[in-house]
């Protein structure tokens, strides 16, 4: 049985990087954390599941809740990334990136949304982009799957709020995980980035954020701190999208 004190989160794309930082800083506030990912996850309580299957959320929520009690948390953090220019754009990639990153996060919050507002309380925070509103070459399905997820983000507050459900976004701008290395190559360990970035200053923090420093800002989402906040946008970007 569930403890009255005890709250549940579900996050994605918790096998690494952004997700998994979510993950740990979420269980050590106090949360059971239900870890999704469709690779292998080490953390306790780890569900393999593509999150761009969508005919399939609401059993998922489910028999999460059937499982570890009520949820009282959704971070949507799964994400990939595949550089494409737009005259080699292919319907499977396009389809593969909105999938993972729109489809999935907006049917799995209005699985867990749903029950949520039901219960009269709840946090959903997605995690997006710089991207959303700052675009560059050969990222044009990441960029709109991103911008939508924001929109939809404003959309489900409205909708929720009523209800006690908060809704939020996160948006980081250069972060240490593995989806910084594109064809090979770390981005944020070449030439390109320190000149542009970090001697040119671009980036007024001048370093990357670690992706505990952007699971903090999802903590204080989620948190019982946050009674007023949603439908917002949070930035995590050390200062970027300030100097363009």
């Amino acid at each position: 049985m569930q403890r009255p004190t005890e709250r549940v989160a579900l996050v994605t794309g918790a096998a690494n990087g952004i997700g998994a930082a979510v993950a740990e800083r979420l269980e050590q506030d106090g949360f059971t954390v239900v870890a999704l990912d469709v690779e292998p996850s080490p953390r306790p309580r780890a569900l393999v599941q593509d999150v761009s299957a969508i005919d399939g959320h609401d059993a998922l929520v489910e028999d999460v809740e059937g499982t570890h009690g009520p949820l009282a948390a959704l971070v949507n953090v799964a994400g990939i990334f595949i550089a494409e220019p737009v005259e080699r754009l292919t319907v499977e990639s396009y389809r593969r990136q909105l999938g993972v990153m729109l489809d999935g996060p907006i049917f799995l919050a209005r699985a867990a949304g749903v029950r949520m507002a039901g219960r009269g309380s709840g946090r959903i925070v997605n995690v997006t982009s710089v991207h959303a509103s700052n675009s560059e070459a050969s990222s044009i399905s990441y960029d709109a799957a991103k911008a939508g997820l924001e929109a939809a983000t404003r959309t489900l507050a409205i909708e929720l709020g009523p209800f006690g459900v908060l809704v939020n976004s996160v948006a980081p701008g250069f972060v240490r995980t593995r989806m910084s290395v594109v064809d090979g190559q770390d981005e944020l360990a070449g030439d390109w980035f320190r000149t542009r970035y970090v001697e040119g200053g671009l980036l007024p923090l001048r370093r990357p954020a670690e992706p505990a420093e952007v699971a903090a800002t999802v903590a204080h989402l989620v948190s019982d701190d946050n009674t007023y906040v949603t439908g917002a946008r949070l930035v995590v970007d050390g200062g970027l999208t300030v100097t363009f």
